[in-house]
């Protein structure tokens, strides 16, 4: 599949960790709140759309499950349109589909044109808005990547905060078709944030280095050399198994309160206490993840995130009234929260820049199925139990078997690697980059000599030093 990438990261660039990474960084907090926050938002429409339509529990949770298996099934496609037409293109064309989606379900009369609109269409749209907010963001930061990471991700629990609430409200004011509709004019924003979405530009290069640095662009649209990674193997085989069981507590929190006597806006609220929470840890944990020594550790501050994320499954499982719903989630939130922070961190770290836009495309469809029969599968066993705690407990062992199959995966499997290039071309670039240094002191050393001598040369007058503007310092 080899082509020119059209928006590659240029060579010869380095990541300004700042400046106009702000505006990227910002773009990215937006893209992320749409594309998590909206699946679990959406499922405050559920019990209207039970009694529309007539069906159950695992019918509306399809909505819910398609979206995120269009986030996530969709990932090489991304990156294909990434490396093939660049990042800013692909999410203005992503933020149209996912308005129009919405826009379309809002006239629907049968649940399976709701999967079609809100969750196929809508679905894609924030594919395309997603992934490359996520390469465009690891281009822009290096050092200060992990708190990058950690801020954009605090989008999703910033917009649940939001969305959960205004859903209620749209829901109540307007019905559920109003409500799809207005959220569908809210997705135009995404297309807002691409443009933010400015390539890095390469350094102007001398006429006799032109024709090499040409030669070296071509690389394939999507690279399958990453599964030669061990590293990455076990990342995706643990992040698969963690999807199956992370997103179902968000998505089931609500009704489980609902089905326990409370309001419909008493339950949404737990939604918002989940994302207030939420929106602290991922900062947070972002910096604790940029500190010296935890940095080269943090696939194991991952696995410590996902078990303590399983550990409140599983204690979530015992509450009977709204007290422990809040209290569960309380630390669902924070445990979320550096799941959150962490998990593209930390695929960052293991295969570099260089082969980030194809290995998050693979990974992500490689949890596509599992988050595609994740909460649809909880929702049959609510069906024919009628007990949350069995969907919860579920969830729990799943999300903790993947915590320990990424730490013992990478402390047995994976051997240490010493901080070296993961690839030939990075290697390339920062054998460039040094040179680039090295001319421009002795450039900057040659001026000052330069200058110094034209001032001694400089004749005096009246025994005062001629000066004029070129030579005053």
């Amino acid at each position: 599949m080899g082509a020119v990438v059209a928006d590659d990261g240029p060579s010869g660039v380095k990541a300004p960790d700042g400046g106009w990474g702000w505006a990227v960084l910002f773009g990215c907090f937006i893209i992320t709140g749409f594309s998590y926050a909206f699946p679990k938002a959406v499922s405050v429409f559920f019990k209207e759309l039970i009694r529309e339509f007539g069906i159950g529990y695992s019918d509306t949770a399809w909505i819910s499950s398609i979206l995120l298996a269009m986030l996530y099934g969709t990932g090489p496609l991304c990156s294909v349109c990434v490396n093939r037409f660049g990042c800013r293109p692909v999410m203005l064309v992503g933020g149209l589909f996912a308005s129009m989606g919405m826009v379309i379900a809002s006239f629907c009369t049968s649940i399976v044109q709701i999967y079609l609109t809100a969750g196929v269409i809508t679905g894609l749209g924030l594919a395309l808005n997603f992934q490359p907010s996520l390469i465009m963001l690891n281009r822009y930061f290096d050092k200060r990547r992990p708190l990058a990471n950690g801020l954009s991700a605090a989008g999703s629990p910033v917009f649940l905060c939001a969305l959960s609430p205004l859903g209620q409200i749209l829901q109540h004011e307007y019905g559920w078709r109003g409500g799809f509709l207005i959220l569908g004019g809210m997705l135009l924003n995404c297309c807002v944030c691409g443009a933010l979405m400015r390539p890095l530009e390469p350094p102007k290069k001398s006429e006799a280095t032109k024709e090499p640095a040409e030669k070296k662009v071509k690389k394939k649209l999507l690279d399958f050399s990453v599964f030669k990674d061990s590293g990455f193997v076990v990342y995706t085989l643990a992040a698969s198994i963690m999807v199956l069981g992370l997103f179902v507590p968000p998505v089931f929190v609500v009704s489980y309160a609902k089905d326990l006597g409370y309001q419909d806006t008493k339950a949404a609220f737990l939604l918002t206490i989940l994302g207030f929470i939420d929106i602290f840890a991922r900062p947070i944990c972002g910096m604790v993840a940029g500190l010296k020594w935890v940095r080269p550790r943090c696939v194991y501050l991952f696995s410590f995130a996902m078990i303590f994320n399983g550990f409140t499954d599983l204690m979530g499982s015992m509450s009977i009234d709204y007290g422990g719903l809040v209290v569960f989630c309380i630390f669902f939130g924070i445990s979320y929260g550096m799941v959150g922070a962490l998990q593209f961190e930390v695929l960052m770290a293991i295969v570099g820049t260089q082969k980030f836009s194809s290995a998050i495309g693979l990974v992500l469809l490689a949890e596509a199925m599992a988050v595609l029969i994740g909460p649809p599968s909880a929702g049959k066993l609510l069906d024919a139990t009628g007990r949350y705690m069995f969907v919860f407990i579920i969830a729990g062992i799943e999300v903790t078997t993947s915590a320990l199959v990424l730490a013992l995966g990478n402390f047995f499997c994976i051997k240490k690697k010493t901080e070296e290039p993961h690839t030939k071309e990075e290697a390339a670039e920062r054998e460039e980059l040094n040179k680039s240094e090295d001319k421009t002191r002795e450039d900057a050393k040659v001026d000052s000599i330069e200058v110094e001598q034209f001032l001694k040369d400089e004749p005096e007058k009246n025994g005062e030093v001629v000066t004029n503007p070129e030579t005053c310092v």
